[in-house]
């Protein structure tokens, strides 16, 4: 009702004596691109004086303008809205920077990556489009939990530790997915599962991950939280681009959330958690809605693996 209250009221703007082009500045996640259209769906926040938070799609001018656009992306840009017309311009890709961390630790944590030696660089981070390597590891519940088991379904997958003590970091992202699981109860399990990864596999064990996730009444059948041998979860960790070091007792870490689409492609990974709960879900909305490839139903007997590091 309120989008078709939006829409009517702009109707009657653009259509009165004396109409000007208004310009608004808008920002938001981007959950699909096709630039054969020139056309972008982003999940936008609210516009102050003009609209409130809703997804929409938005035109472009040329398709040049959503070249390096892609969904998962935070995104700034001016919405022009003319009498008969309306179109984004000046697209700006929002890069994740941390104002959590003081740039001491930000720092330190780039160097130790770049020192970290063969063994870490040796997994370079997927891109999007390219198909996750099978891993296998164990759920709050001590079963062995691998992610082929879960093809022709979509899967939603961020990284925690459960002694994270700040509240802006692992326990906003566990919030994120407490909120994901109550939007699609319905399709949760069937449709669409959760993975929350560990990457402090030492302290992190099946019993402590039980009652963590007991803290956000997780559906064990439809979300796990996992933890492993340690070589293996810092594989799948920097699979994904998570980079963290212990310091002090605790841990410095980066902040990445990834969804894979029913095909076991890498739809996005996004860094940081500048998005709120319903644009995530808007995102995952997106990736479930599209249809499953006929062939991929008929013929996928197996999960697309690639060559390992």
């Amino acid at each position: 009702m309120k989008t078709i209250l939006m829409v009517m009221v702009t109707l009657f703007l653009l259509t009165s004596p004396g109409w000007a082009t208004q310009q608004y500045s808008a920002s938001g996640m981007v959950l699909k691109v096709d630039p054969s259209r020139k056309t972008f769906v982003v999940s936008c926040q609210a516009i102050p004086g003009f609209m409130e938070a809703m997804t929409m799609p938005f035109d472009v001018r040329s398709p040049r303008e959503l070249k390096s656009v892609a969904p998962g992306m935070a995104v700034e840009f001016t919405l022009v809205i003319g009498r008969e017309t309306s179109y984004a311009e000046d697209i700006k890709i929002r890069s994740y920077e941390s104002v959590e961390q003081d740039p001491l630790t930000a720092r330190r944590l780039k160097l130790l990556n770049q020192l970290s030696g063969p063994d870490s660089s040796a997994v370079k981070p997927l891109a999007a489009g390219q198909a996750i390597p099978d891993f296998t590891l164990i759920d709050q519940r001590s079963h062995r939990v691998s992610l082929s088991q879960f093809r022709g379904k979509v899967v939603a997958m961020n990284f925690i530790y459960t002694s994270c003590a700040l509240p802006n970091f692992c326990y906003r992202n566990t919030n994120t997915f407490g909120a994901i699981q109550k939007r699609f109860k319905q399709q949760l399990g069937r449709d669409l599962i959760l993975l929350t990864v560990t990457f402090d596999p030492a302290r992190d064990q099946p019993d402590v991950l039980a009652r963590y996730a007991s803290t956000w009444k997780a559906d064990p059948d439809a979300w796990h939280f996992l933890t492993g041998p340690i070589p293996e979860v810092q594989r799948i960790d920097h699979l994904f681009g998570v980079d963290f070091f212990p310091d002090e007792g605790l841990m410095n870490h980066s902040l990445h959330t990834a969804i894979i689409d029913r095909r076991g492609k890498l739809v996005t990974n996004i860094e940081g958690n500048r998005f709120t709960p319903d644009q995530l879900g808007d995102l995952v909305h997106t990736v479930l809605s599209r249809r499953p490839e006929r062939a991929f139903a008929k013929t996928a007997k197996m999960w697309p693996v690639t060559a390992q590091p």
